[in-house]
């Protein structure tokens, strides 16, 4: 049976098209995100849903409408999301997930994010990379998600990387399987825009080395060979 459509007010129409030129506007009532959380832990019967999961996370405050601005299928399996964010205040840390409010669906789905956090910072845009299940998430994702189609958007998790300017060096050895390898990107990405930083301006974080092992069930799903 269809899940109880949860609509999410304040989701504007508008137009994006095939560039992230323009987000959408926010007005998300804190009732209304409750309404949706509880809804979610409640109609859900997976004894693993992220709600429930993640109930004792901490959660950033800002939530943020968004609409996607480009979709491409990054291996058999995953499809990988561009999302234009609206709210100027919504930010994050390389290695943090979303909860990730769909309206019409009444389970919150959980992604982790798989951009650095100066794509947002410049571009207003994030990314992620969502393996096919039967999760209603993750099926309206592959399914139904469309160009322009919006969402909403909460960052949350406490596995980050957010190294500060005058912290000692350090070295990373980064472990990964199929999708998990999206937080672990995002602190890749991150170590190369502050590697970039640093080699510009003199000064900052200095980035140590780096090792990534990583390992996928085929080569067909192996995410982001191209990644330079």
């Amino acid at each position: 049976m269809a899940c109880a459509a949860v609509m999410i007010p304040g989701l504007l129409r508008g137009s994006v098209g095939t560039t992230c030129t323009r987000a959408a506007l926010l007005r998300l009532t804190p009732r209304s995100l409750r309404h949706l959380t509880l809804t979610s832990v409640m109609k859900s019967k997976r004894k693993t849903d992220h709600m429930e999961r993640t109930a004792d996370v901490v959660r950033r405050e800002v939530v943020s409408t968004a609409k996607v601005c480009g979709a491409a299928n990054e291996s058999p399996s995953v499809k990988r999301l561009h999302l234009l964010v609206a709210e100027k205040d919504f930010s994050f840390k390389a290695g943090q997930w979303v909860d990730f409010f769909i309206p019409g669906v009444s389970v919150v789905g959980g992604f982790s994010i798989c951009s650095s956090p100066r794509l947002l910072e410049e571009e207003r845009i994030i990314e992620l990379a969502v393996k096919y299940t039967n999760h209603p998430p993750a099926l309206w994702i592959h399914n139904q998600c469309t160009l322009d189609s919006e969402v909403a958007l909460r960052v949350g998790g406490q596995f980050f990387f957010d190294p500060q300017p005058t912290d000692a060096s350090r070295n990373l050895v980064l472990i990964a399987g199929g999708v998990g390898i999206n937080p672990l990107l995002s602190i890749l990405r991150h170590s190369a825009d502050l590697l970039r930083e640093r080699a510009n301006k003199g000064s900052g974080f200095e980035i140590g080395t780096i090792k990534l092992f990583y390992s996928a069930k085929n080569t067909s799903e192996l995410l982001f060979k191209k990644e330079e």
